[in-house]
């Protein structure tokens, strides 16, 4: 066997008739590694055998859990203990035998020869790799495989837990992405690894019914999983990006303070309402917002243009502009700059920064651009924002704005969602955060940027984007703006 640093890893729950016996055969194989059994507080008094197993032998290791919390969260757990005890490679299996750990050496030799970053043990390549199961449980198992393949685009076995992952090949932070704590886990982390485009291989192995105890995939569980495969194939047809493992966003401050929670926004990507609203919001990102924002960038700046995108949020209107201008993102959310770098792979920038005090000198960029933020700050934080923005542009630069309307069919549409969610379905969602500032004509346009040492010199709204947003362009005047 290979000299890798290797951890085998075992959750358990209710599994006191399997724990000694899988020890026993990992054992025996000679592996140079460590094996840790989690237990989730099994009431069957799993977690006293394995603590005793782990008193008896050296490199077994005894993990105890709170409670029944979830296959996923298992093993999202133990491969963040991996990581963070050195191991390069992590083998993962199930307790009850229907993984047999005389397929590990085969595994850890295909993983070896081939240079893959994850190992599957797959069902579906031998004839009759399911023996002993029952229709029911072997058509789910078959419908789930046919399922991930064709709406996610999986075509390894995505959802056993029989794998051996080397951790040298993949970054931790990959596993970031991965937020299923059930049995949705498997597919979903292996759709990533996927979209990642980590080889994978894998070997055939045969997959009995269990030897002793009971399944623990419940009817409910089947509900979860196919719900959130649901959303996996809705959010990868909308923003497939988000699954992207981005570059590292350099300097993140730790003390800078969002008193807009927008991380929270970020984060709230899973939810049923938010779901629907982010497949129409990208729907119409794509067809009316990036084509105006690609016409208004390529009639105000030159090609080579220095250009700040203040606010980026995830970007995802940006992806053509990086061969025309140089970007560089700000935002205050470090979701949202991670986003940003996983839609962008070619920006030239991206700072960790709160936009009413960039991190820049005067007169640093040829221009500044943001698409719906300026209608978040409200009374005196509006003027500051634009100051500031103004501080950056250098004389002659521009400042292009794209500015909800107070007027917009957006607004109208936003507040009907709203209304539908909240007060007929009662489920206290909130899809966007408040727009206090939606500007309501050229004069308001006009007015905010003289205060700022900026000249109105466009402003649109029409048709173009549904009567949505006003795109106002200001000019820096040669004085500086006023503090």
């Amino acid at each position: 066997m290979s000299g890798k640093r290797t951890l085998v890893f075992i959750p358990t729950y209710d599994e006191s008739e399997n724990v000694g016996a899988m020890c026993e055969q990992i054992l025996a194989l000679g592996l140079d590694a460590d094996l840790c059994f989690c237990d989730d507080a099994s009431p069957d008094g799993t977690g006293r055998l394995i603590d005793e197993l782990a008193a008896r032998h050296p490199r077994v290791l005894a993990m105890h859990r709170s409670g029944k919390l979830g296959i996923g969260s298992a093993h999202l757990d133990g491969i963040a203990w991996a990581y963070e005890h050195g191991y390069e490679r992590l083998i993962t299996l199930d307790c009850d035998f229907t993984h047999s750990p005389a397929d590990i050496p085969r595994m850890i030799a295909a993983g070896e020869s081939s240079g893959a970053a994850l190992v599957v043990a797959s069902r579906w390549h031998a004839g009759d790799s399911l023996p002993g199961w029952s229709p029911i449980r072997k058509g789910l198992t078959t419908l789930g495989h046919v399922l991930t393949k064709s709406m996610l685009g999986v075509t390894n076995d995505a959802t056993g837990a029989f794998r051996i992952y080397d951790l040298r090949k993949i970054p931790r932070r990959l596993f970031d992405l991965v937020t299923e704590k059930g049995y949705a886990f498997f597919f979903q982390s292996m759709f990533i690894l996927t979209e990642n485009r980590f080889p994978i291989v894998e070997i055939p192995i045969v997959l009995p019914a269990r030897t002793y105890g009971h399944s623990k995939m419940s009817m409910l569980e089947v509900k979860r999983s196919v719900e959130q495969l649901a959303k996996l194939f809705v959010a990868r047809q909308t923003n497939p990006a988000q699954f992207r493992l981005g570059k590292e966003v350099p300097g993140l401050d730790p003390a800078l303070i969002d008193p807009q929670d927008w991380d929270a926004y970020w984060e709230k990507k899973d939810k049923a309402g938010a779901l629907v609203y982010d497949a129409v919001a990208a729907a119409y990102r794509n067809i009316f917002i990036k084509s105006n924002l690609n016409r208004v960038i390529h009639q105000e700046f030159g090609r080579g243009a220095r250009l700040l995108h203040a606010g980026c949020g995830s970007g995802q209107v940006d992806t053509d502009l990086h061969d025309y201008v140089d970007v560089t993102a700000v935002d205050i959310s470090p979701q949202a700059l991670s986003r940003y770098t996983r839609e962008n792979p070619r920006v030239h920038e991206v700072r960790h920064a709160d936009i009413l005090r960039l991190p820049f000198d005067d007169g640093a960029f040829d221009g500044v651009y943001n698409l719906g933020v300026v209608e978040h700050f409200g009374g005196d934080s509006l003027g500051s924002l634009f100051h500031e923005l103004a501080r950056v542009t250098r004389p002659g630069g521009k400042v292009v704005t794209f500015w909800p309307h107070k007027y917009a069919t957006s607004a109208f549409v936003l507040d009907s969602i709203h209304y539908v969610l909240n007060d007929v379905m009662k489920k206290d969602v909130q899809l966007h955060p408040p727009e206090p500032s939606r500007i309501g004509s050229r004069a308001d346009a006009q007015r905010t940027f003289a205060d700022a040492g900026l000249d109105l010199v466009r402003y649109d709204f029409g048709a173009r984007d549904l009567f949505v947003q006003a795109i106002a362009v200001g000019k820096r005047r040669d004085d500086p703006p006023r503090a």
